[in-house]
């Protein structure tokens, strides 16, 4: 089967209501095999979660300085994990033995894992490629919802220059124990391409 030619069309993150708490998962990572739930986070007192894949345009776009952004902020607390949630049928180029060359290349230190299923992304109520959800800690001890919007302003065609702004500007927040104090953008990307 050909590989279709990657699409650019922009989908709106959706709104996710208040009082979120990030949901239970199970999930594979193929770089190393390993399978990697919420609980291993247990420790942090906040979690980054992306869901990206590999081919998205809008995610090429950015994977440097993702990398380079979690990279500085795990050192600083943060847990972080990405998830690709793509169909593999349509998108082969998303798959497990290429999200783990990706890692590689891109010498990524949070977890890249695989939502075969895709019912994570469901879960998450994640509709495109990057979406950035940031929780932080609650009394309960479970990572409610603190952020979920746009890396930063710059798109691949508008010339923005990418500096992770937005995305960074949340993450000293939450670290530090302060409230947002800015409104969060929404991402505006590619969507995930769900199976048939």
């Amino acid at each position: 089967m050909t590989q279709k030619t990657p699409s650019t069309a922009r989908l709106e993150s959706t709104h996710v209501s208040d009082g979120f708490c990030a949901p239970q998962f199970e999930l594979p990572e193929p770089l190393t095999g390993k399978i990697w739930t919420l609980d291993d986070f247990e420790a942090s007192p906040a979690l980054l979660v992306m869901f990206i894949c590999n081919h998205c345009p809008f995610v090429k776009h950015l994977k440097n300085d993702i990398a380079k952004l979690t990279s500085f902020y795990i050192e600083k607390g943060l847990a972080s994990i990405a998830i690709s949630s793509n169909s593999i049928v349509t998108y082969p180029k998303d798959g497990p033995e290429y999200m783990a060359e990706e890692a590689k290349l891109f010498k990524y230190s949070f977890p890249y894992l695989y939502d075969e299923s895709q019912e994570v992304a469901k879960a998450f109520r994640a509709v495109c490629t990057p979406e950035f959800y940031l929780f932080k800690k609650d009394e309960q001890r479970k990572f409610e919802l603190f952020y979920h919007g746009q890396f930063d302003d710059s798109r691949p065609s508008n010339n923005v220059p990418v500096t992770g702004r937005d995305l960074s500007r949340a993450i000293d927040c939450v670290l530090s124990g302060q409230e947002l104090p800015f409104y969060q953008k929404r991402s505006v990307e590619c969507s995930i391409k769900w199976h048939k």
